[in-house]
């Protein structure tokens, strides 16, 4: 038992020792280069983050000082994107914004007048916006913690309403599968309000969620016709997506 104790913790050491060295490394590569399977990784970065020394994101992980950084990063392009996605908006515009934080972020930089926004996301109750907009609830059965509403009763709300552009957040987006979610109550709302957009459709996805798929599909990649996300992003899926016909908003650090 001691021997195998010891080999186990000489594995995970070895996992954070190339954490610090190569931070893009994911389960697969870790997997090859230990000689082990990937439940076994997954299984040593779970007991490594409960002790604190990783965080995992989707596929990998990194030490707790780099996810630190690699957060706050996130952060502050997902403040980026809600930004220029605030710039989209037009005077007298009616909007759908789904669950996503991110979406509902861009409501406190829209400067235009007469703006209306319908969004199943509870929070928008007692969230921060510009002087200009109104908002709208679905209603329907509120989830947490996200205070997504969702339901018939959110759903039969949304079939009579149509806006001019809708700006969606989501859990990926690839060009193999569109636009997914975690969550599969929010798929029939953000389908309706993908459908009800008369103008335009944005998706908005910070380079964490691009390439990603998620376990719910939303929409097909050829329902998207807009994305926003960051400098960040994989160039070669961006690529992939322009392929598909979907134009691609980058922001970056500069522009701001």
């Amino acid at each position: 038992m001691k021997r195998e104790k010891a080999y186990v913790d000489g594995r995970r050491s070895q996992i954070v020792e190339i954490l610090n060295k190569n931070p893009e490394a994911n389960v697969n590569q870790l997997a090859k280069r230990l000689g082990v399977s990937v439940i076994t990784i997954r299984r040593d970065l779970q007991y490594l983050e409960e002790n604190k020394q990783v965080k995992r994101f989707y596929g990998g992980a990194v030490v707790t000082d780099q996810a630190d950084n690699a957060q706050d990063e996130v952060s502050l392009y997902r403040e980026l994107i809600a930004r220029y996605a605030a710039t989209l908006v037009e005077d007298e515009d009616t909007i759908f914004i789904n669950t996503s934080r991110n979406a509902l972020q861009m409501i406190r930089y829209v400067e235009k007048d007469n703006v209306t926004v319908i969004t199943n996301n509870g929070k928008a109750i007692n969230y921060e916006k510009g002087d200009g907009v109104s908002i709208i609830l679905t209603g329907g059965e509120l989830r947490y913690p996200k205070e997504a509403m969702v339901g018939d009763f959110a759903v039969r709300n949304l079939q009579n309403i149509f806006a001019k552009k809708a700006f969606v957040g989501c859990s990926g987006i690839s060009s193999l599968t569109g636009m997914t979610t975690e969550i599969a109550n929010e798929v029939n709302v953000n389908q309706l309000m993908i459908d009800h957009a008369t103008q335009a459709v944005y998706i908005l996805a910070d380079h964490t969620k691009i390439g990603r798929n998620s376990s719910f599909t939303s929409c097909g990649i050829d329902m998207v016709q807009h994305l926003i996300t960051d400098e960040k992003a994989d160039p070669e899926e961006l690529e992939l997506l322009r392929e598909k016909g979907v134009h691609i908003h980058q922001v970056r650090r500069s522009d701001f």
